[in-house]
């Protein structure tokens, strides 16, 4: 990535408002615009792309400002999301996951641990990773002392290297208990393999991740005292919550894909020799295809803006979230997630059919666009959320709280 024009943030004021943040995030789209495509297909791991995050301010936005973050929420911190994924989807995944693991330790920690995390985090720019996949079960938990020692493999740990803390997750051997900590992303025993070499998101680090005999003391398990866990319904909001992550980046990839497209039809396609146009501009069908495209891209985005100020009471208000106010914000999200599937998917597709063959040449790589929101969308059936929406609809029924659901 290149930084010979960086924006020169150290010298002015820090944004004040969501709005400000949006654009601050916009002119880190702009920067990583700049060679997206080349940077794709090089693969290499974003060590200068989370520096950028990290000295445009992005990574505390959540953060408390009396140590130095923003002190803003969700409903904006999904639309920075949107706004960097235009330009990159794997670093808007990068973010978007960051932002949820640094709000991991206030979703099921105490008081006092998440105030700790939070402020450290600000103060120092953390930038977070996650060992976290919920379908690994193979990370046993044991006691040594007033240590625990996390012992096992996971298939997916998206952050990876480029993080400075990473989110563990594992069972206590011989229950069915998870235990969450976070330690430093260079703590001993801690192992990150390179080998995530996947279609799209290739910029990530989301690949396995070995821990062997990792070692963090007893009172750094979230939401334990005294060896106790005392569950609250909001701990179960990770899920919805991160869905919109999920959804906040694959309608920024969609948005992105639009415009790179837009932008080709206007400077390099050709219009079709039978047509009797002379611009690709004037074509029926080019007009007709964008205004569809935009259209549905326009509605889904306001759908998800709705269902994140949903969100967002129940976040200001933790300890009021009732399993009824839980399971209809689930099936809202679940309906966003699944149009905002659809719509990425159509979007980044269907741009082919208004730029033409020469568009397909790998200089361009208008096929990330696809490729990343292909990926990720595989993530977790998108059926299943169908489902909730109709099973709420029919009958009544509220999801019941599940690493997916």
């Amino acid at each position: 990535m290149s930084t010979t024009a960086l924006p020169d943030w150290q010298t002015r004021p820090q944004p004040r408002t969501a709005e400000e943040w949006t654009l601050r995030a916009a002119e880190v789209a702009s920067v990583l615009a700049t060679d997206a495509a080349a940077r794709d297909r090089a693969g290499a791991t974003p060590y200068a792309e989370v520096r950028l995050l990290k000295d445009s301010g992005l990574v505390t936005l959540l953060g408390p400002v009396e140590h130095g973050g923003a002190g803003e929420n969700w409903v904006t911190a999904y639309r920075v999301v949107r706004e960097v994924s235009k330009a990159d989807g794997s670093i808007g995944q990068l973010l978007g996951y960051h932002y949820l693991w640094n709000w991991a330790a206030r979703l099921v920690g105490t008081r006092e641990q998440w105030e700790h995390v939070e402020a450290e985090a600000a103060r120092n720019r953390w930038f977070f990773g996650g060992a976290v996949n919920p379908r690994d079960t193979d990370v046993v938990v044991t006691e040594d002392g007033d240590e625990l020692v996390f012992t096992g493999r996971k298939t997916f740990s998206t952050g990876g290297k480029v993080s400075d803390v990473t989110v563990l997750e594992g069972v206590f051997e011989g229950t069915d208990r998870h235990v969450f900590t976070i330690v430093p992303s260079d703590t001993p025993g801690l192992t990150f393999h390179d080998d995530w070499d996947n279609i799209g998101q290739r910029l990530t680090e989301s690949g396995g991740v070995t821990l062997d005999g990792v070692r963090t003391p007893w009172s750094s398990a979230a939401g334990y005292v005294d060896g106790e866990f005392t569950p609250r319904v909001y701990n179960t909001l990770n899920v919805p919550t991160i869905q919109l992550v999920f959804v906040s980046f694959y309608l920024g990839i969609a948005g992105g894909a639009l415009e790179t497209a837009a932008t080709y039809t206007r400077e390099k396609s050709r219009s079709w020799l039978h047509g009797g146009y002379d611009r690709a501009v004037d074509e029926p069908y080019v007009i007709d295809t964008y205004g569809d495209l935009t259209s549905k891209l326009w509605a889904v985005e306001a759908l998800a803006d709705a269902v994140a100020a949903e969100g967002r009471r129940l976040h200001d208000d933790p300890d009021a979230v009732t399993e009824q106010a839980r399971g209809e914000f689930e099936v809202r999200v679940a309906a966003v997630k699944a149009r905002a599937t659809d719509v990425a998917l159509e979007i980044s597709s269907r741009i082919f059919e208004v730029t033409g063959a020469r568009a397909t040449t790998t200089a361009e790589g208008l096929d990330r666009f696809w490729r990343n929101v292909r990926t990720h969308t595989l993530h977790d059936p998108v059926a299943y959320k169908r489902r909730e929406v109709g099973r709420w609809v029919l009958e009544g029924t509220l999801p019941e709280p599940t690493w997916y659901s």
